[in-house]
């Protein structure tokens, strides 16, 4: 059996689009962080400059106190905000890399099953069974893929639900109000 020179092509073309598809779902992805970054830096230098100004006009040393007080819950609100928008751009890029594997993975065994087709029908009388325990594997393998990616999907939903427990719980000890120290 030979390869033809229009199956070089077409599996040149499925690894150049494989590419182009990891490439263009990690700029995306950087995209998306870049942009979160230059807002996080702009809300905090405009954020700043409010500050200072608001401690400037502070009147007495208990005004000041209560100024840098209440500076405290909208940074924490931020620095959370912040953290869930970049867990958020990595669970996406995450689900489009994935996503790209398993169409990589299907098209493999896809071309690999069809080898094995061809390759039965001109292998000598008794191979019948050898390409038979190829194929079984080759389903165990796949069925073992499969349980993997949904172990991996239930992994990624429990962990997404512990970060949103944990961001509700630190937003609630954000709000509590400080004790004064006796």
């Amino acid at each position: 059996m030979y390869v033809t020179p229009e199956q070089i092509q077409a599996a040149n073309k499925s690894n150049v689009e494989a590419f182009l598809a990891v490439a263009n779902a990690q700029f995306a992805a950087f995209e998306k962080l870049a942009n979160i970054q230059a807002s996080v830096v702009k809300s905090a230098f405009e954020d700043s400059i409010a500050n200072t100004r608001a401690l400037l006009g502070a009147k007495d040393v208990q005004e000041f106190v209560s100024l840098q007080n209440s500076f405290a819950q909208p940074a924490v609100e931020k620095a959370m905000a912040y953290s869930k928008g970049v867990y958020e751009v990595a669970t996406v890029a995450n689900a489009e890399l994935s996503k790209v594997a398993e169409r990589r993975v299907a098209e493999w065994n896809e071309n690999f099953v069809s080898l094995l087709d061809k390759l039965s029908k001109n292998a000598p009388a008794g191979s019948d069974v050898a390409v038979a325990a190829v194929k079984s594997m080759l389903a165990a393998a796949n069925s073992a893929y499969d349980n993997l990616t949904k172990v991996a999907k239930q992994a990624t939903e429990i962990a997404e639900a512990n970060v949103a427990a944990a961001t509700e719980s630190a937003r609630g000890l954000a709000k509590q109000p400080k004790r004064a120290a006796a």
